[in-house]
């Protein structure tokens, strides 16, 4: 005789008695099979639900495929009559969430006419793949302003039992995916799905439902929502969030949008200014460098020079500087675990900073390359840096001559 489904006939019950029918081992625990349950297994996009059993924590619950029988994982076995207690707010949630997806389902249907191919109710958020292109704001908002109206309305949430020919009367959504008797969820009036999962008693009880993203996957849209007190918390944590923000700035809340497009502005403005400003630094540094560090190689002007704690780009922009002046050559290192060489020179001279730097990355370990104008490249020896450097220095000499 198969399991009884007391979270079929009353899914707000949290505890009940049952005989064990059969306790096998499964890997490091031991499945067993009830002659009822108050726990749902893992079906239909819903988790399963977790609590206790005989005194110990139900790890699982899972649906046999084919024999449809429930098996109850814990760690110890259990025999004869035994106490079932589900963890309630777990249930609640799967509940708030699950009726939550029918009526958002529903209503995209109706309004769109986007059928939901798939559903997935995870630890913090849910969501529905929808065979829709692409959705907007404006459809997005009036489909969550349909859901929170019939939430305000509080149609019952009923669920029948029906043979085959039944259901064929019935408006379904979807097709049911099994033969003979079928569960049907309806949302009074306003929606009908073949669905084994629990439900809240009326759209009421859900409070509230928010969508919080949507975008395409695959050839799909992928919507993220959250129902009852989800949506809630995330409210709160919202609201408080935006208060707090507002109260350290010491702005009003309705001013904080355009608080913000001010602040974008203002950075923006200085970001601007700060380049400009590292820009004319950099060229500082080069004009320097070429006066106190530079030395003649076969008629250029060549700054070897070995840095640390630098970012790398400000170092190629400020080589790039070097080599902006006639007849110039910058050879530059970085130290660290892991040493950059940087090579750049002026447009007036016969050298391919390409090809130099492939002859000299050897030296450190490293891979790299450019262009004939400008070529770096990084190494895993340290302390063959000076070296890799005086070897550029003679294969630019060379090529000078």
């Amino acid at each position: 005789m198969p399991t009884v489904r007391l979270f079929h006939t009353d899914p707000y019950r949290r505890s009940f008695s049952a005989r064990v029918l059969s306790c096998v081992p499964a890997g490091d625990h031991w499945a067993v099979e009830l002659d009822q349950t108050c726990f749902y297994p893992t079906s239909g996009g819903q988790p399963n639900d977790l609590g206790t059993l005989g005194g110990q924590p139900v790890r699982d619950v899972r649906e046999e495929e084919g024999t449809g029988r429930i098996l109850h994982i814990v760690d110890r076995p259990l025999e004869g009559e035994v106490q079932g207690e589900i963890d309630w707010q777990r249930r609640l949630d799967h509940m708030e969430q699950h009726s939550g997806q029918h009526l958002l389902s529903g209503a995209f249907e109706r309004l769109l006419n986007a059928a939901t191919v798939s559903w997935h109710l995870g630890t913090e958020t849910c969501t529905v793949d929808l065979d829709i292109g692409a959705l907007t704001p404006e459809q997005v908002e009036a489909v969550e302003w349909e859901c929170n109206r019939v939430i305000r309305s509080a149609l019952p949430i009923i669920a029948h039992l029906a043979d085959e020919e039944s259901v064929r009367s019935m408006p379904l959504r979807k097709p049911p995916k099994v033969q003979g008797q079928i569960r049907v969820v309806e949302i009074q009036g306003y929606d009908w799905s073949p669905c084994g999962g629990t439900h809240v008693r009326n759209t009421a009880e859900l409070g509230l439902l928010k969508i919080k993203s949507w975008e395409k996957y695959k050839q799909y849209t992928r919507v993220t929502f959250l129902a009852g007190s989800r949506a809630l918390r995330d409210y709160f944590f919202l609201d408080r969030m935006t208060r707090d923000l507002c109260r350290s700035l010491s702005i009003a809340v309705p001013s904080l949008p355009d608080y913000i497009r001010r602040t974008q502005e203002e950075v923006s403005s200085l970001r601007r200014q700060a380049k400009v400003l590292q820009e004319r630094l950099l060229e500082i540094e080069a004009e320097d460098l070429l006066a106190s560090q530079s030395q003649r190689v076969g008629g250029a002007q060549v700054v070897r020079a070995v840095f640390g704690g630098r970012p790398l780009d400000e170092l190629k922009l400020l080589a790039a500087k070097v080599a902006a002046h006639p007849a110039s050559v910058a050879v530059f290192g970085t130290r660290g675990a892991i040493p950059q060489i940087i090579l750049a020179r002026s447009v007036d001279l016969p050298l391919n900073m390409g090809a130099i730097i492939r002859e000299v990355l050897p030296l450190i370990d490293g891979r790299g390359g450019g262009s004939p104008l400008q070529a770096q490249g990084a190494g895993r020896r340290p302390e063959a840096l000076e070296a890799a450097l005086d070897q550029a220095i003679l294969l630019i000499s060379a090529a000078l001559r």
